[in-house]
């Protein structure tokens, strides 16, 4: 798996296994389709005797795996036509900085700020734990903040520098996210990244986190600011959603939504979208004018802020990826269309005004 650059592995029964190599599923024909007992002993290979306990009565469960001098590993396990399947995702030792990921330069200012919510959103396998990690370790190297992290599981693992950092793993360290939070508040946290936010309770209490002057990092499964806004409003009852608008309208700094395409010359990169709380974002939110959002983000490109379709367009017209990949990420086909008409017509006009020039 690390040899090929996969980054994620499965073992199913009565499949060979099976890599996901720059996006795409590559059966390792070469090697002979897996049965019961071949996936029951890299189950006891990876699993303790108390994960492989909750997998007998749950029959899911998520775990960390390290091979020393390797990698790491985030393991799933499920049970599928009554035997177990598994699922490794790579997770390297080294964590990249801003920089190297090529990620936006805006993430150096996020990650600084002295409070807030700042949501990373976007599909199950489009980075968001890499991104985490980046933010982190800018944060680690750039301030002194006590940190507590709450994850399923632990990924990148992170040294102390600057910072003092502790990384809980739910079900080995917690019971839960939203009782993390709370006791995170109650260890004197600067910082507190929540690996998911995934229900009422957790949601609930990274918004009282945030409103009590802690930076607050969650990720959520959306795809934009507007759907991660409208995500976190619905979850919670009819009754208190109005509240509850007017709470993230004062505590959300940032919606980070990014999404992974296949590049030209081979491997992935990141498109993002960047929504960037300032004062007509708030009110949008608060008066509950979520489709005003993408239009106002347009024109804060000066800040910091874009919509994903313009950082799709420059990939694409930048020759990073195509146009057909660029488009299955789009949200809205017809404004990507509409931006690389833009740019297109902006460069002709600006040869037309060169060779005036030079006549």
């Amino acid at each position: 798996m690390v040899n090929k650059g996969a980054s994620d592995l499965h073992l199913t029964v009565p499949s060979p296994p099976v890599l996901r190599i720059d996006g795409e599923l590559v059966t390792q024909d070469d090697l002979p389709p897996l049965d019961a007992r071949d996936i029951e002993t890299a189950f006891e290979q990876v699993a303790t005797q108390e994960q492989r306990a909750v997998f007998a009565s749950e029959w899911e469960l998520d775990l960390a795996y390290t091979m020393p001098g390797l990698a790491r590993f985030r393991v799933n396990a499920l049970r599928q036509r009554g035997v177990t399947s598994l699922a490794f995702r790579f997770v390297p030792f080294y964590i990249p900085s801003i920089e190297e990921w090529g990620l936006p330069p805006i993430l150096r200012e996020l990650v600084l700020k002295p409070r807030g919510l700042i949501l990373v959103t976007g599909p199950s396998g489009s980075g968001k734990s890499t991104t985490l990690a980046a933010m982190l370790r800018h944060l680690n190297e750039n301030a002194t903040k006590n940190v507590i992290t709450v994850e399923d599981p632990i990924e990148f693992t992170i040294r102390n520098k600057r910072c003092l950092i502790r990384q809980r793993d739910l079900g080995d360290d917690t019971r839960s996210f939203s009782s993390a939070i709370i006791h995170a508040l109650r260890h004197d946290a600067d910082v507190i990244i929540i690996g998911e936010m995934r229900d009422l309770d957790t949601i609930g209490a990274a918004i009282t986190a945030a409103e009590t002057g802690h930076l607050v990092i969650g990720t959520l499964h959306t795809i934009d600011a507007p759907q991660s806004i409208d995500r976190i409003v619905d979850i919670f009852p009819h009754g208190q959603q109005q509240q509850i608008r007017l709470q993230l309208s004062q505590v959300i700094e940032a919606v980070v939504s990014q999404a992974l395409l296949p590049r030209i010359d081979g491997g992935r990169i990141a498109a993002f979208e960047i929504m960037l709380a300032n004062s007509v974002i708030r009110r949008l939110i608060r008066d509950e004018k979520l489709h005003e959002i993408h239009p106002n983000m347009e024109m804060g490109k000066l800040e910091g802020a874009q919509v994903l379709d313009q950082d799709l367009a420059r990939l694409v017209s930048r020759n990073i990826v195509t146009l057909e990949d660029a488009l299955l990420k789009s949200s809205n086909p017809a404004r990507l269309q509409k931006l690389l008409q833009s740019q297109s017509d902006t460069v002709t006009l600006g040869g037309a005004v060169g060779s005036l020039a030079q006549a």
